[in-house]
Parts: C-alpha cells; structure tokens; sequence
C-alpha cells in the first residue's frame, strides 16, 4: 500500500514544486482510510494549501488510490 501511496504523491509533487512547496506522506491509517502528509516550502505557509489539499491532492489520490478516503496536512 505504501508504495501504491508514494508512486501516486510522486505524480503530484512536480505541480508543488513549480510553486515553491512540496509535500511528504507521514503515514495511511488503513482502518480509516486517512492519508497524513506534511505540505512543505512555500505550501505550508500559503493561505491556498487547504484548496490545494483538498480540491488537488486529495481528489487525485482518492482516484488513483481508492483506499484513501481523506487527506489531512500535519504541521
């Protein structure tokens, strides 16, 4: 599962990047369906991470990896 996880985080860190940030797994609850990341660089200070969290990486992982059902930023 992780590596499912980290491949689909990989497809989406380049878009983060080109704006200054980026983001890390810190872990997947697999009884709940949580995927805990760290927004990094200029994502963790902008006022726009919520939208990009929940309207871009949680909308792609969910689709790309059905088993996670929610995305929270851990600071």
């Amino acid at each position: 599962m992780n590596k499912k996880i980290q491949k689909a985080v990989d497809k989406i860190r380049p878009g983060l990047q080109a704006d200054g940030g980026d983001i890390e797994v810190v872990g997947f609850d697999e009884k709940s369906g949580t995927l805990d990341v760290r927004l990094t660089g200029m994502c963790a200070h902008c006022p726009m991470a919520r939208l990009t969290l929940k309207e871009g990486v949680e909308k792609e992982l969910k689709k790309t990896v059905p088993e996670v059902k929610r995305v929270e930023n851990i600071k």
